[in-house]
């Protein structure tokens, strides 16, 4: 304990953001690391009250992720997963199709039921998400179970107008009773995130792509957006975050060819010469 110093601490915190997946694909969450850091935290405070010298001033330690690249799919990777997705109505590639064309988080999409969609006003209300969490209720039964809750944040509660060839699609929906869930059509059975994921998994595979996380899908969402020139209230509100500087900040990547059209707009030194 007494060479736990606040550098070692550090690394520690920075190892398990960038590559703290035990699947060796990236790193865990930031709320994530929080939680382990305030355990570690926890356990030192007991061995401080027995006298142990603790030199790890956790005070001074950020938690916060360092500039990674961050997936998005590319134009060709981009228009083949679409044509794939638009191949059939089956209600899992609508769903995939969700976060695709409206930044739904993954656990969005696997708690959307018929009630959410509102044909009149052609807007989709995002009311609740779903997760799988540990079951510390009782012992002896499965170790995680599937909760549905409102979602992450106040903000995450919203309306998002849905895109004309997008309701085409949701009519598939209409005549499901009202509690149902939209990639099931039942009221009493769900698809559940790591299911869906998986799906996306499968998708890929068929579309001889790499893989990619479900998140990418958002991220690709935001970044297109901008591209089409959004402004970025507006994205941030439909993305459902708190303020602009996160979605700036964390969702948007300009793709190369972006980049190019940019710096093709410059003008040559001769315009001016004259």
């Amino acid at each position: 304990m007494d060479e736990l110093t606040t550098e070692i601490v550090e690394q520690f915190v920075q190892k398990k953001l960038t590559s703290g997946k035990r699947d060796g694909r990236g790193g865990l969450s930031e709320k994530t690391v929080k939680d382990i850091l305030a355990i570690l935290k926890e356990i030192c405070l007991y061995a401080a009250g027995l006298d142990v010298e603790i030199p790890c001033r956790f005070e001074l330690i950020k938690i916060r992720r360092r500039d990674l690249e961050v997936q998005v799919l590319d134009g060709q990777n981009y228009k083949e997963l679409v044509r794939f997705l638009f191949h059939d109505h089956h209600p899992r590639k609508t769903g995939i199709l969700l976060s695709l064309y409206m930044g739904l988080r993954l656990g969005e999409v696997c708690a959307l039921k018929r009630q959410h969609i509102l044909y009149k006003e052609e807007i989709l209300c995002i009311r609740s998400t779903m997760q799988r969490i540990q079951n510390l209720e009782e012992e002896g039964k499965r170790r995680t179970k599937v909760i549905v809750t409102d979602p992450k944040s106040s903000s995450s509660v919203r309306d998002i107008p849905i895109p004309s060839f997008l309701m085409e699609r949701l009519e598939d929906f209409r005549r499901l009773p009202e509690d149902a869930y939209l990639l099931t059509g039942k009221t009493d059975r769900f698809i559940e995130p790591r299911t869906l994921e998986y799906t996306l998994k499968r998708y890929l595979q068929s579309c001889s792509m790499e893989y990619v996380n479900y998140h990418t899908l958002r991220h690709t969402f935001a970044t297109r957006c901008m591209e089409e020139g959004f402004d970025a209230k507006s994205l941030s509100e439909i993305l459902g975050h708190s303020n602009v500087n996160i979605t700036l900040n964390r969702y948007v990547h300009s793709s190369m060819e972006q980049k190019r059209k940019n710096m093709g707009r410059l003008l040559p030194y001769k315009e001016f010469a004259s």
